[in-house]
């Protein structure tokens, strides 16, 4: 069993024996004896409605006649025969075998003695009689890497303090709040510097993260990696233990600490689901019980290719119920705020990432998974019906329609969809030599054109600053100082335009070398002047979004944004306004995206404003920026002269490479 779990929990590494605990018992109906697992809770997990379905299956602290142990659970319909072993019984493959408890294919064991802390795996029978060793796929702790064992757990005890968070959370919506994402990885946020992997456990970052996030404005954190993993270089997207924070960074009530600190201070936190594949690992979903029952069995259904993982069976009921449990485990247990979905376009068409006769047509003949459009319909209705200030968020990365719309509307229901074509067009864009932008203009006004159909966030993530695409400040065109200058009026730009918006880590300090998992980010780049100011700028701009609603209530709709020249392409000049519900308050954004100064230029502005003058907010060229120093008038008059079918204009310079917001 060393492979199966580790060398120190093998029988020959323990010494002396453990004394076992006595042969556990099937709890069953009969008398006045507790029924762990009902014919209820089998018949509702058949359906995919067992919502709860985590409190029966997994390992959970209980009670049988006054002995106190733990009742084991778990879901193997075409098992001969299943055993719990485990530290407690020296791993003994004979000594604890489990009852099948019904036709749906539930086995459960009462096991006396049990206690927190120990180690286990089911030994599951293969009905052609292999023997499979399995981590428990509903276990709420996991033996740290390369071990692979499951650990008994209970997740009563932690003392929540984020009561007022949570009694506030339902009653905002969440498409007329701020919402400024901080992506982030665990593990490579910050390292201790002694130590071979350097890991800060979940309670020691949750302090380093929150004030940081605290500083900076951020009104949410994602957090990638945190569901069991064994690959680190998979940053938590091939996932083993659903049911189970990841052990690299602590256990369970050390993560909920972190969530709770967050919550205390303002912040809400995001998770990384990932619902679309999972890992072959041999310990892991996988053939579970000797056949395919969390994936597909016919590998062109239930197989990716190019990832090498295992794609979920959506039309099966007990696997459907297994994910949707899922969210609402981490929503309940653990406080989530919401979920960003990974990878959704690899689940709602049958072909992606294939070549003919690597997938099957659905039974009208097309592409998109009928199973898993059901499934998202279903997952969001139960999630965002129950909790409306739960947050559901779709990686989706075609023009499928109506991803975010009405929960048992036609769409599929999510709060937002990352806005993959914006970010792509942006990154296009900002790249370009200043003499090409010109040519490639309305990249950047072409997002607007669709913005209604969808309630987007605008992401800037870890996908695009990995992989050879270079970090953001150095995907910028010129020397050093112009690369800040643009990211800066990039920035400005991704702030000022509709949609929500996500910076992964690092980005907004001017992180320049790509990010790996395996490293920290480089914090000492903020002795630097340019990285100082560049963290100085984006702190600016996060607490200007934070304060004006013209920014971030009417995100999905042309009533929060105009115009005001977006077709000056011989000057790479955009200007326009950011409008609130109430009329005042209103935003102008004027950006220049070339290293050239405009002197005296003419921007339109609104007719039915009663403004004489509009103030600066900001100005990207300031020195403590990292910037040249060129100055923005203070306050600009309003004159009666047209420009761009405006009645009104200002005139101002424009700073190269430069910035300016203006109030009014």
């Amino acid at each position: 069993m060393a492979g199966k779990a580790t060398a120190k929990t093998a029988k020959k590494a323990t010494g002396k024996a453990k004394a076992k605990p006595s042969a556990g018992t099937a709890v069953k109906a009969a008398g006045t004896e507790k029924v762990f697992i009902s014919e209820a809770d089998q018949y509702l997990f058949s359906q995919a409605t067992h919502y709860d379905i985590y409190k029966k299956l997994g390992a959970h602290l209980s009670e049988e006649r006054k002995e106190k142990g733990v009742y084991f659970g778990v879901w193997a319909p075409n098992a001969r025969e299943v055993h719990v072993i485990g530290s407690f019984n020296d791993w003994d493959e004979e000594a604890h075998p489990m009852e099948k408890l019904g036709p749906v294919g539930i086995w459960g064991l009462f096991i006396p003695g049990v206690a927190t802390g120990e180690l286990y795996k089911f030994l599951i029978t293969a009905k052609d009689g292999r023997k499979i060793y399995k981590a428990d796929p509903f276990a709420n702790s996991a033996e740290y890497r390369p071990g692979t064992a499951s650990i008994v757990t209970d997740l009563n005890g932690y003392s929540w303090g984020d009561a007022k968070w949570m009694e506030a959370r339902d009653g905002k919506d969440a498409q007329k709040q701020p919402m400024a994402i901080y992506e982030c990885h665990v593990g490579s946020f910050m390292k201790h510097p002694d130590g071979a992997e350097g890991f800060y456990n979940y309670r020691e970052f949750a302090d380093k993260l929150a004030d940081y996030l605290k500083e900076m404005k951020y009104t949410h954190v994602e957090l990638m990696g945190i569901l069991e993993h064994p690959f680190d270089g998979s940053w938590g997207y091939q996932v083993t233990g659903y049911y189970a924070p990841t052990s690299r960074y602590g256990g369970p009530k050390d993560f909920m600490y972190l969530v709770d600190k967050l919550h205390k201070m303002d912040v809400g936190v995001i998770l990384d689901w990932v619902p679309a594949h999972f890992a072959t690992d041999a310990h892991g979903l996988a053939e579970f019980d000797g056949e395919c029952i969390f994936e597909h069995p016919d590998p062109r259904l239930g197989s990716h290719p190019d990832w090498g993982t295992k794609i979920f069976n959506y039309g099966k009921p007990e696997v459907k119920n297994f994910l949707i449990a899922n969210v609402l485990f981490w929503l309940r247990e653990f406080h989530i705020d919401g979920i960003r979905v990974d990878a959704v376009a690899s689940m709602l068409y049958l072909d992606y990432g294939k070549k003919d006769g690597q997938w099957v047509p659905n039974k009208y003949g097309g592409n998109q998974n009928l199973e898993a459009i059901e499934f998202f319909k279903h997952l969001n209705s139960v999630v965002r019906g129950t909790y409306p200030g739960f947050i559901t968020i779709a990686e989706e990365s075609t023009a499928w329609p109506n991803v975010s719309g009405d929960i048992g509307g036609e769409g599929l229901g999510f709060s937002f969809k990352w806005n993959m074509g914006w970010m792509h067009d942006f990154c296009e864009y900002m790249k370009l030599d200043p003499l090409y932008r010109k040519g490639n203009h309305y990249a950047m006004t072409f997002a607007m054109s669709y913005n209604e159909y969808e309630k987007y966030i605008l992401p800037l993530s870890h996908d695009e600053v990995v992989h050879l695409k270079c970090s953001m400040v150095n995907k910028m065109p010129g020397y050093k100082k112009d690369k800040y200058a643009n990211l800066r009026t990039g920035y400005t730009y991704m702030f000022g335009h509709c949609g929500k918006k996500l910076l992964f880590m690092g980005q907004d300090f001017g992180q320049e070398r790509e990010w790996s998992e395996e490293r920290e980010l480089d914090w000492f780049l903020l002795q630097e002047e340019e990285n100082l100011g560049l963290q100085t700028y984006v702190k600016e701009l996060l607490k200007l979004y934070r304060k004006y609603p013209a920014l971030y209530e009417a995100d999905d709709s042309w009533a929060g944004f105009e115009w005001m020249n977006a077709d000056d392409a011989e000057n790479s000049v955009y200007s326009f306004v950011r409008k609130s519900s109430k009329g005042t308050q209103n935003l102008l954004f004027v950006l220049n995206m070339t290293p050239v100064k405009r002197e005296g230029y003419r921007v339109p502005v609104p007719s039915t404003s009663t403004r004489k003058k509009y103030k600066l907010l900001l100005n990207s060229d300031e020195a403590r920026f990292g910037g040249w120093g060129n100055e923005v008038q203070g306050e600009v008059a309003v004159e009666k002269i047209p420009c761009q079918n405006k009645d009104y204009s200002i005139c101002m310079d424009i700073p190269p490479y430069g910035a300016a917001i203006f109030l009014f």
